[in-house]
C-alpha cells in the first residue's frame, strides 16, 4: 500500500495520466511539475518523465522527502514547507494569487525563466488554482484524486485566455497497465518502498499514510512473516527456508 493503493494500481494510474494519449500525453523535453512528488503516486512520475526524457519539477514537503527526489535523479526539488505558501486565506475561503505568482517566479527560477508543460495535480483544492496559474500557455493538467478536496476552485482567465486545458485521469486500461508494468520489469523504474509493516499492524500503515508521515511507499506483510520470502532467486530464498516452511505449516 501507499498513497491508499497497492503499487501496481499507482505505477498504472501515474502512467496514464502522464505518458499516455489519454493523460498528458507526455513528450521529450517537456517540463513537469509534480505535486507530492516523493509519494506513492508522485515518486512513479518523477521517475517516468526522467526515463521519458522529460524534466520534472519535484514539489514535496520536507528536506527527507527532497533528498529521494535527488536520489531518484531529479535536479528540481521544491520544498514547499520550507518555502511556506499559503495558497489559501486562514479559514479556506479565499485563494491568494500573489502565492501562485510567487510559485510560478520560483518554478522559473529552476528551470532558468521557462513555464512547466505538464502539471501533474492529485493534491486537488488545496493546489488546483495555483496549478492552473504555473502551467505555460497551451499547457496541460492533468489531474486525478483530489486528496485535499474535490471541489476545485481555479481562475477561469489563466485557463481560457492562455489555451490551457484540464485533462482528467482514472487508472488504467489493460494496455496502459501492462506498459507500465513493463517499466518495472525492465528496471527503469522502481518502487520507492520506504517501510513495511506486519499485518497486525495495518491500521498504523493506513494511519500513517493519511498522515503523509511516510515516505515513498510503505508495504504490509500480508501473508509472509517477515520480509525477503516474497523472492524467487534460489541464493536469496535459502536464508529463509526455515522460516517459509514454518509459515506453509501453520
Amino acid at each position: 500500500m501507499g498513497g491508499g493503493r497497492l503499487p501496481g494500481l499507482v505505477n498504472s494510474t501515474a502512467y496514464r495520466q502522464l505518458i499516455s494519449k489519454n493523460g498528458a500525453a507526455m513528450k521529450l523535453g517537456d517540463r513537469v511539475l509534480i505535486w507530492g512528488a516523493s509519494g506513492g503516486l508522485g515518486s512513479y512520475a518523477t521517475q517516468m518523465a526522467i526515463a521519458g526524457g522529460a524534466t520534472p519539477v519535484c514539489v514535496v514537503s520536507s528536506p527527507e522527502k527532497a533528498e529521494i527526489c535527488h536520489r531518484m535523479g531529479a535536479e528540481h526539488v521544491i520544498d514547499r514547507s520550507a518555502e511556506g505558501y499559503k495558497f489559501w486565506n486562514e479559514d479556506g475561503t479565499k485563494q491568494n494569487p500573489k502565492e501562485w505568482k510567487r510559485l510560478g517566479s520560483d518554478i522559473r527560477e529552476l528551470t532558468r525563466g521557462h513555464d512547466v508543460d505538464i502539471v501533474f495535480e492529485h493534491p486537488g483544492r488545496e493546489t488546483f488554482g495555483a496549478s492552473v496559474y504555473v502551467t505555460k500557455k497551451g499547457g496541460t493538467i492533468v489531474t486525478c484524486a483530489s486528496t485535499s478536496g474535490y471541489m476545485h476552485e481555479y481562475d477561469n482567465r489563466y485557463l481560457w485566455m492562455n489555451l490551457k486545458r484540464i485533462v482528467s485521469s482514472h487508472f488504467a486500461n489493460y494496455r496502459e497497465a501492462w506498459e507500465a508494468n513493463s517499466l518495472i520489469r525492465r528496471r527503469l523504474i522502481h518502487p520507492t518502498l520506504s517501510k513495511t509493516y506486519p499485518m497486525d499492524q495495518v491500521g498504523q500503515a493506513a494511519y500513517d499514510v493519511h498522515k503523509n508521515a511516510h515516505q515513498g511507499k510503505v508495504g504490509v506483510l500480508c501473508l509472509a512473516p517477515e520480509e525477503g520470502l516474497g523472492v524467487t532467486m534460489p541464493e536469496r530464498r535459502e536464508p529463509h527456508l526455515d522460516a517459509i516452511n514454518r509459515f506453509r505449516n501453520i
